[in-house]
């Protein structure tokens, strides 16, 4: 309410409106997913603070005022793409609060160039786990629940080209067992802002199957209903929450381990870009793919084909 109360005499409106405008920069919060607003408080936050330091205003913040801490943040040792996190809290939290952006101003953008070309704005590429370092991975899993959990979250989530956030919101109500495997039902996603949801198909497994592994630990566990995956403690219990975001990408990096794999080049999303790429390479539909992945852009799993082709009828195969 007081954020409100604060825009209010800031652009000189009614005090009255401070109540119906609160509830409006509610609903606006509400069009990104969680894990996003979590991620632009946190940035906002350390301009914040940046900014109380420095005695300048955060908000409303001046363009030059950003320029300085994209600057200080990158002599700190930011990466640029988390630079890029920054920007994009900073021009969210003042459109919420219906001021000017001062992420706009090309003070701004000429600052995150010259950034990114100093220090380098590529993005730094996880290692795909690609079915046959699949199947490595989770023959490591030991005996007793922590195994079969792990070893079902690691097929499913490969199996599903499932997103971190996606494997962990996982009801057993989303789950329909089928002849030729499941129907696993997303209701939420990051690219479903609206969240109509999708389903999933997963097919059987011959060496690994992921059905199997998913049905091995729900009834060895003893979930009927309630989240599918969750933390077990040292005494072998199994809780009743979810796992979290960070516990997928923590369990995908210990199997990579176990297998003999580079566990520093993994993470969550090795499980989605895995898939992919190993459909890509097995010579699967672009259409087929975007069944499972539910990507919105051919574009985006272009790239995964050409990752899986690099080699494929090469121009210079032979000549040497």
């Amino acid at each position: 309410m007081s954020t409100a109360l604060t825009v209010c005499q800031a652009v000189n409106l009614p005090a009255a409106l401070a109540p119906d405008l609160a509830a409006a920069v509610n609903y606006a919060k509400a069009e990104k997913a969680p894990a996003t607003r979590k991620a632009y408080g946190t940035d906002f936050r350390l301009f914040a603070a940046w900014c109380e330091v420095k005695g300048a205003a955060s908000l409303p913040a001046s363009p030059e005022t950003v320029a300085a801490f994209l600057a200080a943040e990158a002599g700190q040792g930011v990466k640029p793409s988390t630079l890029g996190r920054r920007v994009a809290a900073i021009r969210y939290a003042h459109k919420l609060a219906t001021l000017p952006t001062p992420t706009d101003a090309e003070a701004v953008k000429a600052t995150v160039r010259g950034i990114r070309r100093t220090f380098g704005g590529a993005k730094v590429k996880k290692t795909p786990a690609v079915a046959a370092r699949m199947k490595g991975m989770v023959a490591t899993a030991p005996d007793g629940l922590a195994g079969l959990r792990d070893r079902a979250l690691l097929l499913l989530g490969f199996a599903g080209a499932f997103r971190r956030s996606e494997l962990v919101a996982l009801d057993v109500a989303d789950i329909e067992q089928a002849e030729a495997g499941l129907r696993i039902r997303i209701r939420h996603s990051k690219t479903d802002q609206e969240g109509e949801g999708a389903t999933v198909a997963i097919a059987r497994g011959e060496v690994a199957c992921p059905v199997k592994a998913l049905m091995a630990w729900l009834d060895t566990a003893g979930i009927s209903t309630g989240p599918v995956f969750r933390p077990i403690n040292k005494a072998g219990t199994v809780a009743d929450s979810r796992l979290t975001d960070r516990s997928v990408a923590n369990i995908v990096k210990a199997y990579a381990g176990r297998a003999g794999f580079d566990a520093s080049t993994y993470s969550g999303h090795s499980l989605r870009s895995g898939f992919l790429t190993s459909a890509a390479g097995n010579g699967a539909s672009i259409f087929k793919m975007m069944d499972v992945s539910r990507h919105k852009s051919v574009d985006t799993l272009r790239g995964y084909v050409r990752d899986a082709e690099l080699f494929k009828d090469h121009a210079g195969a032979g000549l040497l």
